[in-house]
């Protein structure tokens, strides 16, 4: 038998997935890292942790497995996408990378947006907002001229992880989108984008496909991971692309339903739609792409309210191994649809889809004495299900809304809030036995190395249907007049979070 890793780097975790190549998933391993918050509305991640929780998963997985380093063919990586690490001179750390979530480039995204718009548009088939590399450049630029100035290397994430294993200073055609500065059409560095943010183009990475077979494991690599010089390492993706591809969704016509750090509705299409309310990227199937609507704060959400208003739940879990966030669904799916009047907006780092405003905040309205801890962590799983409803709403408007959908993320896991969202949106969701995009990483290596002979091959030997959930008419229909209170709270509040420093 023989095996792939899937390495997926995301916004609080690295998941490392084990792939047999007859399709079975025979082992996973996860390590958590740190996001770091040193201002208001700035969010920030180490590199260098990145690339120990890779080598900790790695070799968790021998460990859990027993497979023999010399079986594993071929391995490929995926992470957050807007997330550059920045390099100098001696391939050193310039300074902490800034996350996509981070909100300190909005002056420079509206500048772009004000007076370069159109051009941005054009070129890069996106809009100009905080979550882009290309702002967060500017205002390096602006208020840290010097490490800007040291800049000799950019690299996304999982492009720096895999520099440090193959040595190889390269990118794929997918994830270069996600800096803004690529000429979409040409797949080529812009030099006008380059220019606004005053990067010399010829400092960033050649962008390959994302099946490219790059270079062996360096002598480092091996001693760090345990895995054999002859294990193949392809170029990868973006986890979003990644987890598409892991749900099956690799037809017009398909869709997936996101809750993760960030919630995501992406129907798969044979073109490119520019609009601005949309974050469009090529499929790793040639031909086809993705355009997707994005909530800011989605799973990033529900861990908050874990982490900070959730300590006993937390304390159980210590005690009875029992995971927190059961022991807080558990109690809200007793609570009846709607959280008796309570509503929560995920706005804890502005909001994309539909409003493009970073300056917007989270919010409880409608508390009263009546409502318990419950109520509240049911009230935040129905907001980021009226956030996605934003979102589908946008999808409509364009004529690509799905009918169904695959739904994907580590909230997927919930069958409340499959529920939930399967009821707002109002059409069925499928879910699969593994929804991380370390599995799609683990199927792109296979793929690229020849285990699979096809992407649909892939799919059939890889993606397993566990459930469907099918939405409840009534309660798509409560769930539909209270968007409209929840539309009418945003538009109230708005102007005065428009006020608040």
């Amino acid at each position: 038998m023989k095996y792939l890793l899937g390495c997926d780097f995301g916004g609080s975790s690295s998941k490392v997935t084990l792939l047999s190549s007859n399709g079975q998933v025979v082992a996973t391993a996860t390590c958590e890292y740190p996001t770091f918050f040193p201002y208001n509305g700035w969010v920030e991640q180490d590199p260098n942790d990145s690339y120990l929780a890779l080598v900790t998963n790695i070799r968790r997985i021998f460990q859990i497995s027993g497979v023999s380093p010399w079986d594993i063919v071929a391995l490929s990586l995926d992470g957050a996408t807007h997330t550059a690490v920045l390099l100098d001179e001696n391939d050193c750390l310039i300074r902490p990378a800034i996350y996509w979530t981070d909100k300190r480039s909005s002056k420079q995204a509206k500048h772009l947006s004000t007076n370069y718009k159109t051009e941005i548009e054009r070129l890069s088939f996106n809009s100009p907002s905080s979550l882009w590399t290309l702002p967060q450049l500017m205002w390096l630029h602006e208020n840290e001229p010097e490490n800007h100035g040291r800049i000799s290397k950019l690299l996304s994430m999982k492009d720096y992880v895999r520099y440090r294993l193959t040595g190889d200073y390269v990118t794929d055609s997918i994830e270069a989108m996600g800096f803004m500065l690529l000429d979409a059409r040409k797949n080529e560095w812009s030099p006008y984008l380059c220019e606004l943010c005053g990067l010399n183009p010829a400092l960033l990475p050649t962008i390959v496909d994302p099946m490219q077979v790059l270079s062996p494991l360096t002598d480092t690599a091996v001693q760090d991971t345990g895995l054999s010089r002859e294990t193949v390492v392809i170029a990868g993706a973006t986890d979003t692309v990644m987890e598409v591809y892991a749900s099956g969704a690799i037809a017009p016509g398909q869709a997936t339903v996101k809750l993760a750090t960030a919630g995501r509705i992406c129907p798969i299409t044979n073109r490119a739609y520019v609009d601005p309310m949309l974050v469009t990227y090529r499929h790793v199937v040639p031909g086809l792409w993705y355009p997707g609507t994005a909530t800011k704060s989605c799973a990033a959400s529900n861990r908050w309210f874990r982490d900070v208003l959730s300590q006993y739940e937390i304390a159980e879990e210590e005690r009875t191994g029992k995971d927190a966030y059961v022991i807080l669904s558990d109690a809200a799916k007793k609570v009846q649809v709607g959280a008796d009047g309570l509503f929560f907006h995920p706005y804890l780092q502005g909001e994309i889809t539909p409003y493009l405003d970073d300056r917007l905040r989270a919010s409880f309205t409608g508390i009263t004495a009546y409502h318990t801890k419950a109520h509240f962590n049911r009230a935040v799983l129905e907001g980021i299900g009226y956030s996605l409803k934003d979102c589908f709403v946008v999808l409509s408007s364009l004529g690509i809304a799905p009918e169904n959908a695959s739904i994907i993320g580590g909230g997927a896991k919930s069958p409340l809030w499959r529920q939930i969202i399967s009821d707002m949106l109002g059409i069925p969701l499928q879910k699969v036995e593994n929804i991380d995009s370390s599995l799609g990483s683990a199927m792109l290596a296979g793929v690229a190395v020849g285990i699979f002979a096809s992407h649909q091959d892939a799919v059939e030997k890889c993606v397993r249907v566990s459930s469907t959930v099918l939405p409840n008419p009534e309660t798509f229909a409560f769930y539909e007049k209270q968007f409209e209170h929840y539309k009418q709270i945003q538009a109230a509040l708005t102007p005065i979070y428009h006020n608040i420093n």
